[in-house]
């Protein structure tokens, strides 16, 4: 099940981030900008249990750009294609918001591909979403690709 993300759910989305964090494989965030972009996030939890078994951020940039972020599934439960619900929620979500265009940098472009975005050059996104890169260990060497859906 998807929904949105509550105050309770804080701990153990900056617990599944920085699972990923830690191995450089997502862009760590401090349990105090997941406070201040909880409402950016939905998680999906487990319908028997209730446990939360991923997490993905949908963050507005401007009137017609979006980036979707922090998107982590806890790794027992990869391959069970929650991350890809998590981002049909989040793009579901950005067509309601009528956004245009919907961003992400990451290290799996090809999962990304499969929603049609297409790589693109970074330099081409604003400069106000380089503000968290500072907090990054790669920064300013990112590695990440940067991808596009138009929607």
């Amino acid at each position: 099940m998807i929904r949105k993300a509550r105050l309770c759910d804080v701990n153990t989305i900056h617990r599944i981030l920085n699972e990923y964090g830690n191995k450089g494989e997502l862009l760590p965030r401090p349990l105090s900008k997941i406070y201040d972009h909880l409402r950016d996030f939905t998680v999906y939890t487990d319908e028997k249990t209730g446990d939360i078994l991923g997490c993905c951020s949908l963050q507005f940039c401007w009137d017609d750009l979006a980036e979707i972020r922090s998107l982590a599934v806890h790794p027992e439960h990869i391959r069970n294609k929650i991350g890809t619900q998590l981002v049909s929620d989040a793009l579901q979500d950005a067509c309601r918001y009528k956004v245009k265009n919907v961003f992400t940098l990451t290290y799996r472009p090809g999962f990304f591909e499969k929603f049609g975005f297409n790589v693109i050059d970074r330099a081409k996104l604003p400069l106000k979403i380089w503000s968290d890169c500072i907090l990054c260990v790669k920064f300013p060497d990112c590695d990440e690709t940067a991808m596009l859906k138009k929607i």
